[in-house]
């Protein structure tokens, strides 16, 4: 084996990218929205931020002294970026890293909400079951009409 074969990683996309070889969904659930990558959602945050002020992409790389490269990649979701980072594209808009986290946050949770509900009609359509996880375990819970779970974040349970 060579150092250079040793040195190389195998990498698993976390969202691989559908082919034309690919079969058609069996499971209902892959019909479904995917789960949304943070870093996706805080990009989303910093851009919609930027436009709404009327600044250019160079500008606020200019303020917050990070490459213009760099932040069209955190923006678009491409870079996982630092909270150092983060930071100073937050103050350069004038935010706080706690603003943009929390609006990064209110979006998961609609996305979270919006994918429930998605779910409990396809499977209520199909007549599946649903689990629900709460904070005890477990459960299933036959799928007659929508299932509302109730949690800390205004009726989105967050599951580690």
């Amino acid at each position: 084996m060579t150092s250079r074969t040793t040195n190389q990683a195998d990498v698993i996309p976390l969202r691989p990218l559908p082919t034309a070889a690919d079969p058609a969904p069996q499971d209902l659930s892959q019909d479904l929205p995917r789960e949304p990558l943070w870093r996706d959602l805080v990009g989303e945050v910093l851009r919609r931020e930027r436009r709404a002020q009327g600044r250019t992409l160079k500008d606020v790389s200019e303020a917050s002294r990070i490459s213009m490269a760099y932040l069209s990649e955190v923006e678009r979701g491409r870079k996982e970026a630092s909270s150092e980072v983060l930071a100073a594209a937050a103050q350069a808009l004038g935010l706080s890293l706690a603003d943009v986290l929390a609006l990064a946050g209110e979006r998961l949770v609609s996305l979270a909400a919006a994918r429930t509900r998605s779910r409990s009609r396809s499977l209520g359509a199909a007549g599946g079951h649903r689990s629900a996880r709460t904070a005890g375990g477990h459960r299933s819970v036959r799928a007659a009409g929508p299932v509302r779970p109730t949690g800390p974040m205004g009726g989105v349970l967050l599951a580690a």
